[in-house]
């Protein structure tokens, strides 16, 4: 009791600072982006992850472990089987599920997921291919280094760049020196290439006293992750503590600090993590949110239905329920802000953009939804 009006008596006489989102119209250039949503479905159990296999169809995964395929059209779904045998606990399950710039080629499907390893949960990297409702040919890539007695903090979001490698984010694992710790993939974003290979120019491939998988680290715990073709940049999105959720430009061998440096606070009360929030040779956010949105994915939009969001990032939030829009310039730093779909008071969790440009998302609470576009104002 007396700790608790310790941290009370703190708060009073050190209150935390936040920082207001900065408000963008929907008018840009004297031009109006006018859009209305639409909910598609209902009835999932926290799907996870979304990716389109064609113009009408999409590919979900629920944490709880099943796969679907949904015809946008009919809103029918089919249950997959054969799906990976996964560990479900507090965050853990089934996650996300991408398609690489080779699909229709190869065919290759490709999922994370928290696998039982000596009873304690790690994250996976699989592919897999699809026959009529049937996982087919599956291969766990790797399997990481990443196990700790805890349920939280696994990732874990799927990049591709269009060169043949393949990219995925793993938490700290509820460790906080993992983040530091290049002997365990755990606090990490993985490269490798899409056949589970190691690639040349991976940064530790060469360096016996770390692991060679891994890209860049000091990461919290990644929760989205896209690549952006036309520039060539790999953007992260990853939960800070109580505040420092973080938007990064991840870079070969990069270290993004934590938890040596954090924007968060303990949640046992306001006090700083780490040293503070800069220190040479640590890479510092292209955006902080403070409070935390709680981030639950990143999408880079490259449709033709929105022209005026060409170029922006999308992140669905959990804690403060929207879609946040995020203005890039050309150098790829944060400009502006924008909050949509707030009203909806929904757990935003996946993001994907259609063939045809419109924006789907999924929600906690089960729904599909869809972000199209209406007529322009004058």
């Amino acid at each position: 009791m007396i700790r608790v009006f310790f941290y009370l008596f703190l708060l009073f006489i050190y209150p935390v600072k936040t920082l207001e989102a900065e408000p963008l119209s929907l008018y840009q250039s004297g031009k109006a982006q006018a859009y209305k949503i639409e909910l598609v479905t209902s009835g999932f159990k926290i799907p996870w992850g979304i990716v389109f296999l064609s113009n009408n169809t999409i590919l979900l995964t629920e944490r709880s472990g099943d796969i679907y395929i949904f015809d946008v059209q009919k809103k029918y779904k089919t249950k997959i089987k054969n799906r990976p045998n996964v560990r479900v606990d507090g965050q853990g399950g089934l996650l996300d599920v991408a398609i690489s710039p080779s699909y229709k080629e190869r065919g290759w499907i490709y999922f994370t997921y928290v696998k039982d390893l000596n009873n304690q949960g790690v994250t996976v990297l699989s592919r897999c291919k699809l026959k009529e409702n049937n996982l087919v040919s599956c291969q766990d890539l790797l399997v990481t280094n990443s196990a700790t007695d805890t349920s939280y903090h696994f990732g874990s979001r799927i990049a591709f760049d269009g060169e043949g490698h393949v990219y995925f984010g793993i938490g700290d694992r509820g460790h906080r020196p993992n983040g530091q710790d290049l002997t365990n993939h755990a606090g990490s974003i993985i490269r490798l290439n899409e056949d589970g290979s190691i690639p040349e120019d991976n940064p530790y491939r060469n360096d016996k006293k770390f692991l060679k998988e891994v890209w860049s680290f000091g990461h919290r715990n990644p929760q989205g992750l896209v690549y952006d073709f036309a520039n060539k940049r790999l953007w992260e999105i990853e939960h800070g503590p109580r505040g420092g959720d973080e938007v990064n430009l991840i870079t070969k061998a990069a270290n993004y600090g934590w938890p040596v440096i954090s924007y968060g606070k303990e949640y046992w009360g306001p006090i700083a993590v780490g040293e503070g929030t800069h220190r040479q040779g640590m890479q510092q956010p292209i955006k902080v949110f403070t409070p935390s949105i709680a981030p639950g994915s990143l999408l880079f939009y490259t449709g033709d239905a929105f022209p005026e969001w060409k170029g922006n990032l999308f992140s669905g939030a959990l804690k403060l329920r929207h879609i946040n829009r995020i203005v890039l310039d050309s150098n790829g730093s944060a400009v502006k802000e924008q909050r949509l779909v707030e009203d909806l008071n929904e757990r935003i969790r996946a993001l994907a953009q259609s063939p045809q440009g419109w924006i789907y998302f999924t929600t906690d609470s089960g729904r599909i939804y869809r972000i199209i576009p209406t007529k322009k104002a004058k």
